[in-house]
């Protein structure tokens, strides 16, 4: 059975990645309305209403009014927007986030696509809060890198058009000074923390690639967890899957760019054991497992295929 896939917000940098992974699959016929088209209400009512699933990449505002415009009770969501990813009723597209949560994305109805860095803070805490190593009541920080093309077409122009007199020239770009981010909910939900982190982002010139970082001092946490023991919590709760990998070792450098290109994520936990501190990390691709590829990943879970199909890993 083909499936009938409408992406609302084809033109931006999300939906046009995940046209570009659906477009040779055979499982889906997908619909992509015209530019003239693309503002028009009773041609995206339409484009709506007729899909098996739509994925909307649009911003927050739009992507409400898109899940308002759909009437047909069989019609399934994936939103790539933060509009929905603490909303009642929502099922959280991280299949990776708990042991059978990706069967509840599997049969959901609605399904919100995570952000590219809650991704990268929820695989590293979230399995070391469910074994009771980070209290939920724990001070958390998370410092974030981001290549500039996780701020939309925008920000691509700004780094790249040497003809803008105002193109960004710098290496690195340190944002939400406010600590205020809409991620926050996101962040703190999901983890299962009673606090929110606090949340460090930054952008750096280069296009794709991620770092994610929450430092740990393990030796005033109750318990005094080990490093070897946030080690081993983190590979029993990855164990198997093809998405993302633990690593067991502590390498001389990590890069922002060291998992671009692909759908998939690698988590470190790197320290010193004496100090009782530790450095944990994730690398994963801003468009990749941050955005486009987790979209394809619900989006085989929703349609009852292998997850990774059309993922590069």
């Amino acid at each position: 059975m083909t499936l009938r896939v409408f992406i609302d917000g084809a033109a931006g940098t999300t939906g046009l990645e995940i046209h570009q992974r659906l477009a040779s699959r055979r499982e889906f016929a997908l619909t992509i309305l015209p530019e003239r088209e693309r503002k028009d209400v009773d041609a995206r009512s339409a484009a709506l209403n007729d899909a098996d699933i739509v994925i909307l990449c649009l911003p927050d505002d739009a992507a409400r009014d898109a899940v308002a415009m759909i009437e047909t009770a069989a019609v399934r969501v994936i939103d790539a927007s933060s509009a929905h990813r603490v909303a009642a009723g929502w099922t959280y597209g991280f299949a990776e986030l708990d042991p059978g949560h990706d069967a509840a994305i599997a049969s959901a109805s609605r399904v919100s696509n995570p952000g590219c860095y809650p991704t990268g803070f929820l695989a590293l805490v979230r399995p070391l809060v469910r074994a009771g190593l980070v209290p939920s009541d724990w001070l958390l920080t998370v410092n974030a890198t981001s290549g500039y093309s996780g701020g939309g077409n925008a920000m691509i122009a700004a780094f790249e058009d040497p003809s803008d007199p105002h193109a960004d020239a710098t290496a690195h770009r340190a944002y939400a000074l406010d600590l205020a981010h809409k991620h926050l909910p996101e962040l703190r939900a999901h983890a299962g923390l009673d606090h929110a982190p606090i949340f460090q982002p930054s952008v750096v010139r280069t296009r794709r690639g991620m770092l994610v970082e929450v430092p740990l001092h393990l030796h005033a946490m109750p318990g005094g967890p080990t490093l070897d023991a946030v080690r081993d919590a983190l590979a029993d709760a990855y164990r198997g899957s093809e998405v993302v990998r633990v690593r067991s070792d502590s390498p001389g450098a990590i890069r922002v760019e060291d998992d671009a290109g692909t759908d998939r994520m690698t988590l470190y936990a790197c320290g010193n054991p004496e100090s009782g501190q530790a450095r944990l990390i994730a690398t994963l691709d801003n468009l990749g497992k941050g955005a486009s590829g987790a979209a394809v990943q619900n989006l085989n879970l929703m349609a009852g295929l292998e997850p990774t199909a059309g993922l590069t890993l």
